[in-house]
């Protein structure tokens, strides 16, 4: 099994690659083979609504100039997907929409092919306005029919500078039980 994570911040290894790093402990000690995915400050697009995927059904997104596709395979080999965002003006990054945006259309294109894949957002967040970046990454697996696991709380860690996040004791221990449901889920889909 096999679960890959899309970190949407332009911080390589910032916080919100940290929060998620705290998930794959908990998924690699099940077991699970883990995957990062830097997409923050890489180029990707939005979608230009050509509707072409609808029209090739062929798993892939028909703009092929960035890394859409590499993200389309890499979702379609894992039975678990982690979207990660840091919180911009309480929103999510322009990347992870655009990630969220171009998969999904492919994805509703081709038989909503990643339909019971389970699927959880990782946000960071400096104060506030991370609901809102869990809410809309959220949206993207219930449309896509996916099974969000949970944690006890919501998946979010506050730290504003590198390496702040990893002073949350209840946001990190938040992420340890993600990893730990998401293993758990994974292993009863199986």
């Amino acid at each position: 099994m096999k679960v890959t994570a899309f970190n949407g911040s332009p911080r390589k290894d910032g916080n919100t690659s940290l929060l998620i790093k705290r998930a794959f402990e908990a998924l690699n000690k099940e077991g699970i083979d883990t995957e990062m995915v830097q997409v923050g400050g890489e180029k990707l697009h939005g979608c230009i609504a050509c509707y072409q995927c609808f029209n090739r059904k062929d798993k892939r997104c028909a703009v092929t100039d960035d890394i859409a596709n590499n993200c389309v395979e890499k979702m379609l080999e894992s039975d678990g997907i982690i979207i990660g965002s840091p919180t911009y003006f309480a929103a999510l990054t322009p990347e992870t929409k655009a990630l969220i945006d171009r998969c999904g259309m492919v994805s509703r294109a081709n038989d909503d092919m990643l339909k019971r894949k389970a699927g959880s957002a990782v946000v960071s967040v400096r104060r506030a306005g991370a609901i809102n970046v869990f809410d809309t990454i959220n949206h993207f697996f219930g449309i896509s029919q996916m099974i969000i696991p949970s944690s006890n709380y919501w998946n979010i860690g506050v730290g504003r500078n590198i390496g702040e996040v990893l002073n949350d004791e209840e946001g990190m221990k938040t992420m340890q039980i993600l990893g730990e449901n998401m293993a758990w889920l994974l292993k009863r889909i199986a």
